[in-house]
């Protein structure tokens, strides 16, 4: 099994940061995760709120967690009729925005979490995040 390295995370960092300004115009935090929700890489664009950063590492921390992108759990958390503190979590959010980052095989290798957009366009650039890394994983074998 493979793992996540510093280097492709500043590579997949580098990225969403580019997607974002190019595609929306807007300024984003985004942070990437080892499997535990462990902070590896973390970046704030300039003029990205403040607000971004924790939101954006509790995304990537709560989809690591989760084992489950955060848009995926809000809509667990609503079918089911759950409360996130059910969860005795405190650094959980179910705001869409965070997503997994697997390998080709499957395995979790961390989690991806952004924010500074509308939360459905933080979730579209989570997932070019993880569609990225795996890219980066097959050619990396």
């Amino acid at each position: 099994m493979s793992f996540l390295t510093l280097d492709c995370a500043k590579v997949l960092l580098e990225r969403a940061g580019k997607k974002a300004q190019h595609e929306y115009g807007r300024p984003i935090s985004i942070a990437i995760c080892d499997p535990y929700g462990l902070l590896k890489a973390f970046a704030r664009m300039e003029e990205a709120p403040i607000r971004t950063v924790q939101i954006s590492i509790s995304k990537a921390y709560t989809a690591s967690r989760m084992e489950s992108s955060t848009e995926a759990f809000l809509a667990r958390l609503r079918k089911e009729e759950l409360e996130i503190s059910n969860f005795c979590d405190p650094l959980l959010t179910a705001l869409p925005g965070g997503t997994l980052l697997k390998d080709t095989d499957g395995n979790i290798l961390g989690a991806v979490g952004v924010s500074g957009l509308a939360p459905a366009d933080d979730q579209c650039v989570a997932e070019y995040v993880a569609d990225l890394f795996r890219l980066w994983e097959e050619t990396s074998k």
